[in-house]
């Protein structure tokens, strides 16, 4: 979830490698904003939500916390990309499970995802 488009094409670019690392076929959809995040992780049930905290009426810390806080709490792996370093208490508390500060190292979000996802699938 990002309004941005620099900011969905570098995950897509930092994502794109998961496929030959994890033998998956990745497909990405994208939401401009968390309440339309919200809907399609809802409805999609993808296995990992990255989300910019950018400013919007629903951010990334939102998204993420009602996700986690659903009667149904979202299984998958959360990632937020946040604006300053001073919001990782935000990210923590929102229940994701990894944040990085823009601007994001695209092989360390590739990488702590690819962790994430191996460890999700072996609990």
């Amino acid at each position: 979830m990002s309004p941005d488009p620099g900011s969905q094409h570098l995950m897509r670019l930092a994502l794109s490698g998961l496929e030959r690392t994890l033998g998956d076929r990745v497909e990405f959809v994208t939401a401009e904003d968390g309440e339309r995040g919200l809907r399609l992780a809802q409805r999609e049930a993808p296995e990992v939500v990255v989300a910019d905290e950018f400013a919007s009426r629903m951010g990334a810390f939102a998204l993420a916390r009602e996700l986690r806080g659903a009667a149904d709490p979202y299984p998958g792996v959360i990632v937020v990309l946040l604006e300053r370093r001073q919001d990782e208490w935000l990210a923590r508390w929102s229940g994701a499970d990894a944040w990085f500060v823009k601007p994001v190292d695209p092989f360390a979000l590739a990488g702590r995802v690819r962790d994430l996802v191996i460890a999700k699938e072996h609990a």
